[in-house]
Protein backbone atom coordinates (compact mmCIF):
# COMPACT_ATOMS: atom_id res chain seq x y z
CA UNK A 1 0.00 0.00 0.00
CA UNK A 2 3.18 2.21 0.62
CA UNK A 3 3.96 1.94 -3.03
CA UNK A 4 0.99 2.63 -4.35
CA UNK A 5 0.23 6.13 -2.26
CA UNK A 6 3.84 7.48 -3.31
CA UNK A 7 3.32 6.31 -6.74
CA UNK A 8 0.11 8.04 -6.80
CA UNK A 9 1.74 11.09 -5.33
CA UNK A 10 4.37 11.36 -7.56
CA UNK A 11 1.67 11.75 -10.41
CA UNK A 12 0.32 14.47 -9.23
CA UNK A 13 2.66 17.08 -11.05
CA UNK A 14 2.07 15.27 -14.19
CA UNK A 15 -1.92 15.01 -14.02
CA UNK A 16 -1.67 18.81 -13.43
CA UNK A 17 0.26 19.62 -16.81
CA UNK A 18 -2.24 17.62 -18.55
CA UNK A 19 -5.49 18.69 -17.31
CA UNK A 20 -7.25 18.41 -20.77
CA UNK A 21 -7.90 14.48 -19.81
CA UNK A 22 -10.41 15.45 -17.71
CA UNK A 23 -13.48 14.15 -20.02
CA UNK A 24 -12.02 11.99 -21.69
CA UNK A 25 -12.42 8.14 -22.08
CA UNK A 26 -8.51 8.01 -21.65
CA UNK A 27 -7.43 10.15 -18.53
CA UNK A 28 -4.85 9.04 -16.53
CA UNK A 29 -5.66 5.16 -18.01
CA UNK A 30 -1.44 5.18 -19.75
CA UNK A 31 -0.26 6.61 -16.15
CA UNK A 32 -1.88 4.88 -13.36
CA UNK A 33 -3.14 1.61 -15.03
CA UNK A 34 -0.41 -0.30 -13.65
CA UNK A 35 -0.41 1.80 -10.26
CA UNK A 36 -4.48 0.97 -9.92
CA UNK A 37 -4.07 -3.20 -10.18
CA UNK A 38 -1.97 -3.58 -7.19
CA UNK A 39 -5.16 -1.97 -5.23
CA UNK A 40 -7.44 -4.54 -3.89
CA UNK A 41 -10.87 -3.90 -5.37
CA UNK A 42 -12.38 -6.26 -3.12
CA UNK A 43 -12.05 -3.55 0.01
CA UNK A 44 -12.89 0.32 0.00
CA UNK A 45 -9.95 2.47 0.48
CA UNK A 46 -10.24 5.51 2.46
CA UNK A 47 -8.24 8.43 0.21
CA UNK A 48 -7.85 10.18 2.81
CA UNK A 49 -4.59 8.67 3.19
CA UNK A 50 -3.73 8.94 -0.29
CA UNK A 51 -2.66 12.06 -2.09
CA UNK A 52 -4.45 12.12 -5.60
CA UNK A 53 -3.54 13.88 -8.59
CA UNK A 54 -4.79 17.26 -8.92
CA UNK A 55 -6.92 15.95 -12.17
CA UNK A 56 -9.80 14.80 -9.55
CA UNK A 57 -10.04 18.38 -8.45
CA UNK A 58 -12.25 21.12 -9.07
CA UNK A 59 -10.47 24.60 -8.64
CA UNK A 60 -12.53 25.67 -5.13
CA UNK A 61 -12.67 24.46 -1.69
CA UNK A 62 -14.62 22.56 0.33
CA UNK A 63 -15.68 25.57 2.45
CA UNK A 64 -16.81 27.41 -0.70
CA UNK A 65 -19.22 24.30 -1.62
CA UNK A 66 -20.55 23.92 1.64
CA UNK A 67 -22.27 27.65 1.08
CA UNK A 68 -23.61 26.30 -2.00
CA UNK A 69 -26.63 25.14 0.79
CA UNK A 70 -27.71 28.16 0.82
CA UNK A 71 -28.77 28.47 -2.44
CA UNK A 72 -32.33 28.11 -2.53
CA UNK A 73 -32.61 30.03 1.00
CA UNK A 74 -36.05 31.27 -0.10
CA UNK A 75 -37.26 28.06 0.87
CA UNK A 76 -36.43 28.92 4.42
CA UNK A 77 -37.88 31.73 4.37
CA UNK A 78 -40.86 30.15 2.63
CA UNK A 79 -41.17 27.42 6.01
CA UNK A 80 -41.25 30.46 8.50
CA UNK A 81 -44.36 31.96 6.76
CA UNK A 82 -45.94 28.90 6.77
CA UNK A 83 -48.90 28.86 9.96
CA UNK A 84 -49.57 24.96 9.47
CA UNK A 85 -46.83 22.48 10.54
CA UNK A 86 -46.65 20.19 7.30
CA UNK A 87 -46.65 22.99 5.40
CA UNK A 88 -43.65 23.91 7.03
CA UNK A 89 -42.16 20.48 7.12
CA UNK A 90 -42.50 20.35 2.85
CA UNK A 91 -40.60 23.77 2.77
CA UNK A 92 -37.76 22.16 5.23
CA UNK A 93 -37.76 19.26 3.43
CA UNK A 94 -37.46 20.82 0.57
CA UNK A 95 -34.66 22.81 1.11
CA UNK A 96 -32.82 19.99 2.27
CA UNK A 97 -32.95 18.17 -0.62
CA UNK A 98 -32.27 20.69 -2.88
CA UNK A 99 -28.33 20.27 -1.47
CA UNK A 100 -27.89 17.58 -3.56
CA UNK A 101 -29.12 19.98 -7.10
CA UNK A 102 -26.07 21.35 -6.88
CA UNK A 103 -24.11 18.33 -7.12
CA UNK A 104 -25.67 17.36 -10.58
CA UNK A 105 -23.13 16.39 -13.11
CA UNK A 106 -20.66 17.92 -10.75
CA UNK A 107 -17.62 15.05 -10.99
CA UNK A 108 -14.74 17.23 -9.44
CA UNK A 109 -13.71 16.75 -5.95
CA UNK A 110 -12.84 20.53 -4.07
CA UNK A 111 -9.72 20.85 -2.57
CA UNK A 112 -9.41 19.88 1.53
CA UNK A 113 -9.00 23.43 3.50
CA UNK A 114 -6.02 24.08 5.87
CA UNK A 115 -6.77 23.61 9.35
CA UNK A 116 -7.93 26.64 10.57
CA UNK A 117 -8.87 28.33 7.14
CA UNK A 118 -12.34 29.78 7.03
CA UNK A 119 -14.66 31.19 4.46
CA UNK A 120 -17.83 34.29 4.76
CA UNK A 121 -19.92 35.06 2.47
CA UNK A 122 -22.89 37.27 2.92
CA UNK A 123 -25.92 37.71 0.48
CA UNK A 124 -28.09 40.54 0.96
CA UNK A 125 -30.57 39.55 -1.70
CA UNK A 126 -30.92 36.13 -0.47
CA UNK A 127 -31.17 37.14 3.19
CA UNK A 128 -28.56 35.45 4.74
CA UNK A 129 -24.97 35.42 6.15
CA UNK A 130 -22.51 31.94 6.04
CA UNK A 131 -18.87 31.70 7.89
CA UNK A 132 -16.94 28.27 7.57
CA UNK A 133 -14.13 26.89 9.07
CA UNK A 134 -11.93 24.13 8.75
CA UNK A 135 -12.06 22.92 12.12
CA UNK A 136 -10.10 19.35 11.79
CA UNK A 137 -7.17 18.08 9.60
CA UNK A 138 -7.13 14.13 9.94
CA UNK A 139 -9.66 13.73 9.72
CA UNK A 140 -10.82 17.05 7.86
CA UNK A 141 -13.77 17.87 9.27
CA UNK A 142 -15.31 21.38 8.29
CA UNK A 143 -17.91 23.35 10.24
CA UNK A 144 -20.64 25.76 9.30
CA UNK A 145 -22.85 28.86 10.44
CA UNK A 146 -25.15 30.37 8.73
CA UNK A 147 -28.17 32.94 9.98
CA UNK A 148 -30.93 34.88 8.16
CA UNK A 149 -30.27 39.05 8.23
CA UNK A 150 -33.56 39.14 9.99
CA UNK A 151 -32.57 37.15 12.50
CA UNK A 152 -35.03 34.45 11.41
CA UNK A 153 -33.27 31.26 11.29
CA UNK A 154 -30.13 29.74 12.21
CA UNK A 155 -28.15 26.97 9.96
CA UNK A 156 -25.37 25.02 11.23
CA UNK A 157 -22.94 22.14 11.28
CA UNK A 158 -20.24 20.07 10.47
CA UNK A 159 -19.30 17.39 8.03
CA UNK A 160 -16.70 14.45 7.55
CA UNK A 161 -16.88 13.94 4.35
CA UNK A 162 -15.33 10.44 4.44
CA UNK A 163 -14.14 9.33 0.63
CA UNK A 164 -13.52 5.75 -0.44
CA UNK A 165 -11.92 4.22 -3.34
CA UNK A 166 -13.45 1.06 -5.09
CA UNK A 167 -11.24 0.73 -8.22
CA UNK A 168 -13.25 2.08 -10.55
CA UNK A 169 -15.65 4.57 -8.37
CA UNK A 170 -14.80 7.05 -5.57
CA UNK A 171 -17.61 7.06 -2.78
CA UNK A 172 -18.27 10.20 -0.09
CA UNK A 173 -20.35 9.50 2.70
CA UNK A 174 -20.74 12.88 4.33
CA UNK A 175 -20.84 12.15 7.98
CA UNK A 176 -21.94 14.67 10.08
CA UNK A 177 -25.72 16.52 11.26
CA UNK A 178 -26.91 19.04 9.30
CA UNK A 179 -29.75 21.73 11.87
CA UNK A 180 -32.02 23.92 10.89
CA UNK A 181 -33.82 26.67 13.67
CA UNK A 182 -36.56 28.38 12.68
CA UNK A 183 -36.77 30.61 15.34
CA UNK A 184 -40.10 32.28 14.88
CA UNK A 185 -41.28 28.55 15.54
CA UNK A 186 -39.10 27.56 17.91
CA UNK A 187 -38.69 24.50 15.64
CA UNK A 188 -34.96 22.74 15.24
CA UNK A 189 -34.81 19.96 12.03
CA UNK A 190 -32.08 17.78 11.28
CA UNK A 191 -30.84 15.51 9.03
CA UNK A 192 -27.92 14.03 6.70
CA UNK A 193 -27.08 14.41 3.93
CA UNK A 194 -26.79 11.11 0.91
CA UNK A 195 -24.02 9.31 0.14
CA UNK A 196 -22.63 10.44 -3.38
CA UNK A 197 -20.68 8.38 -5.59
CA UNK A 198 -18.43 9.37 -8.72
CA UNK A 199 -17.93 6.31 -11.64
CA UNK A 200 -15.44 5.66 -14.17
CA UNK A 201 -12.97 7.85 -12.42
CA UNK A 202 -10.25 5.61 -14.56
CA UNK A 203 -11.46 5.11 -18.18
CA UNK A 204 -15.18 5.73 -19.43
CA UNK A 205 -17.53 8.78 -19.33
CA UNK A 206 -17.43 9.81 -15.35
CA UNK A 207 -21.49 9.68 -13.96
CA UNK A 208 -22.49 10.88 -10.74
CA UNK A 209 -25.25 9.44 -8.12
CA UNK A 210 -26.29 9.96 -4.76
CA UNK A 211 -28.07 7.26 -2.38
CA UNK A 212 -29.18 6.40 0.81
CA UNK A 213 -31.98 7.55 3.12
CA UNK A 214 -32.51 11.43 4.40
CA UNK A 215 -34.70 11.44 7.50
CA UNK A 216 -35.09 15.21 8.21
CA UNK A 217 -36.78 15.69 11.98
CA UNK A 218 -38.73 18.32 13.72
CA UNK A 219 -37.31 17.66 17.65
CA UNK A 220 -40.41 20.04 18.67
CA UNK A 221 -43.11 18.02 17.10
CA UNK A 222 -41.61 14.86 16.82
CA UNK A 223 -41.94 14.56 12.95
CA UNK A 224 -40.38 12.92 10.24
CA UNK A 225 -39.91 12.73 6.57
CA UNK A 226 -37.92 10.71 4.94
CA UNK A 227 -36.12 10.78 1.21
CA UNK A 228 -35.36 7.13 0.19
CA UNK A 229 -32.92 7.44 -3.27
CA UNK A 230 -31.94 4.56 -4.30
CA UNK A 231 -28.72 3.52 -5.86
CA UNK A 232 -28.50 2.38 -9.03
CA UNK A 233 -25.35 0.23 -9.41
CA UNK A 234 -21.70 -0.53 -8.38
Amino acid sequence: MAVATSQLAALAPVAEEDAAWRGSGERLHCVISVEINILDYSKPIELSKITMPVIFNEPLSFLQRLSEYMEHTYLIHKANQCTDQMERMQSVAAFAVSAVASQWERTGKPFNPLLGETYELVRDDLGFRLISEQVSHHPPVSAFHAEGLSNDFVFHGSIYPKLKFWGKSVEAEPKGIITLELLKHNEAYTWTNPTCCVHNIIVGKLWIEQYGNMEITNHKLDQRHIYSIIECCR
